[in-house]
């Protein structure tokens, strides 16, 4: 079998619904316009679907100097990206502190009207910055709002291996990787330590620990009550990390990559 780039996702809101493009340029963050803009709460803590499950419903869709936020029984809303002079906050992601970019306030009133609660939408712009975990990167590793790293890679495989243990299959989207890869044995990803796809070499640096959200159906907004597909991957994927699923990546490069790329294993 050959590997190979099957699928691309991107995030233009940390938590919000994907984006699909047939291509895609990699910087030293992520996918380019992957989770540069975060929602956050009153005190400035990130928000994500594991407390809103609502919140893959809201689609973002990046436009010339902002954004546009779509939802069910919502009127669309156009957000300026904010400029240099916009005021700027203190925001926590995990252990990370981030001064980021306000973005308008009719952001947070349509958030507020939406999920119900006091929020916020911020911006990760060109003078905000994020260090990778430095036990896992190298200095001057940097990540945009991700959870921890700046990409995620996920087989097929091992969805198709997982949906095999599942009453009900679940989407790939309940993992919200960036990159699937299809031609391999299931949880392949687990073996590698370094790839390239395109133009572009990666490192594979952490297996991925998987938490609540991944009980979210992001086509309905809503928990799965039986805990899947979670409940299932504890029984044959749990680490001393915890439960995992896919490997989190660090480009050492930047370049284009698109679907139907080879993805060549070196080592």
């Amino acid at each position: 079998m050959k590997p190979t780039l099957s699928a691309l996702y991107v995030y233009p809101v940390k938590s919000c619904a994907a984006l699909a493009p047939s291509s895609a340029r990699v910087e030293p963050r992520g996918l380019a316009g992957d989770r540069r803009w975060l929602v956050v709460d009153a005190n400035g803590a990130f928000v994500t679907g594991r407390a809103h499950s609502r919140m893959p419903l809201i689609r973002a869709t990046p436009l010339p100097g902002g954004l546009r936020l779509e939802a069910p029984d919502m009127p669309a809303i156009e957000i300026a990206t904010p400029p240099a002079a916009a005021p700027r906050r203190d925001v926590t992601i995990w252990r990370s502190s981030v001064d980021a970019a306000c973005a308008d306030a009719a952001a947070s009133a349509w958030l507020r009207t939406f999920l119900g609660a006091d929020l916020s939408l911020v911006h990760m712009d060109d003078a905000a910055h994020r260090g990778v975990n430095p036990d896992y990167g190298k200095p001057g590793d940097e990540v945009s709002f991700a959870d921890g790293y700046p990409q995620l890679l996920i087989s097929s495989a091992a969805l198709d291996a997982l949906n095999a243990r599942l009453d009900q299959p679940v989407e790939m989207l309940r993992f919200r990787p960036n990159l699937v890869v299809s031609g391999t044995q299931p949880h392949a990803e687990d073996g590698w330590k370094r790839i390239r796809i395109g133009e572009v070499e990666f490192d594979l640096v952490k297996p991925c620990t998987r938490c609540i959200f991944t009980t979210v159906d992001p086509q309905r907004g809503e928990r799965d009550a039986s805990g899947e597909p979670l409940k299932t991957l504890t029984t044959y994927r749990r680490s001393p990390s915890g439960v995992t699923f896919g490997q989190n990546l660090i480009p050492r490069g930047s370049g284009t990559i698109g679907v139907g790329d080879a993805v060549h294993v070196l080592a």
